[in-house]
């Protein structure tokens, strides 16, 4: 068996951590993400028959019946995954119809997968309906997205223009735009809930005075997403309170469309 040290896989899950509480996202023991893994790739690295603990998870997503996930733990923080990658990450195996997870290897103290643990499986099952490349869920509180949630309208039409308009690449990395949510009790299933049924029209969801929910094919995209969201994010901040002298078009935006091959969501542009 092969050390899950090394596993690639388990490489670039710590170094993303690290990457995400290094840009600011991830104070104290915020954040969370999960990578869903193939059976293939987990049995080269532990033996998927050796259940060290089951946890029940309170929710059910028969969907993600023995799919197995990377995912970090409840109170840990970010900056320590690169350390005690043990303590801080868990791989576990969704079974019973999703109201079990059986722990296969990792959170060595005792611990349990993150509070967010319902959002994140009942947005994969959301994404794998719509996508099923999709592989990963990552959340996170990054600066400027979350000021802008205080100062701009939670419309996801308007909020979405408005990043496309700060900046170039925004319409080309997110063409299916941003949803939001109102501010929802965090860690509970309702919150889980509404957060994957925005997650059936983008990849990006917004916690109003919270965060940013991010989905993707692998580490890299989901990342990406939040990176380039925040950057627009900042950009407006900077110019909101000065006059707007110019913008990118919607007619620049069509252009931009046709240039990447993208499309961007129905009735968002003129």
């Amino acid at each position: 068996m092969k050390d899950i040290l090394t596993a690639e896989f388990f490489v670039e899950m710590v170094r993303t951590a690290t990457n995400m509480y290094n840009h600011g996202w991830d104070e104290r023991n915020s954040g969370n993400i999960s990578l869903l893994l193939d059976e293939s790739e987990v049995a080269k690295y532990v033996d998927v028959n050796r259940v060290l603990r089951t946890l029940p998870t309170g929710f059910k997503a028969p969907e993600l019946n023995g799919k197995y996930f990377l995912v970090t733990g409840t109170g840990k923080y970010f900056k320590n995954v690169q350390y005690a990658p043990d303590v801080n990450l868990g791989l576990v195996k969704i079974i019973d119809d999703g109201m079990n997870a059986q722990l296969l290897w990792g959170f060595s103290d005792g611990g349990k997968f993150t509070s967010e643990f319902p959002a994140h499986m009942m947005s994969h099952a959301a994404r794998l309906s719509v996508n099923p490349a999709n592989r990963v869920i990552m959340h996170c509180h990054p600066t400027n997205i979350l000021a802008m949630t205080y100062v701009h309208t939670l419309d996801e039409r308007e909020f979405t223009r408005t990043l496309w308009q700060m900046c170039t690449e925004c319409i080309v990395v997110f063409p299916d735009g941003v949803n939001v949510l109102p501010w929802m009790l965090c860690g509970t299933n309702e919150i889980g809930e509404a957060t994957a049924e925005k997650m059936r029209t983008a990849r990006l969801v917004v916690w109003a005075q919270h965060g940013l929910y991010a989905a993707g094919a692998d580490l890299d995209e989901a990342f990406g997403l939040i990176e380039t969201a925040e950057k627009a994010a900042e950009i407006y901040l900077k110019i909101a309170h000065l006059p707007l002298v110019n913008t990118i078009s919607d007619e620049a935006m069509h252009l931009l469309e046709g240039r990447f091959a993208v499309k961007a969501r129905d009735g968002y542009l003129s």
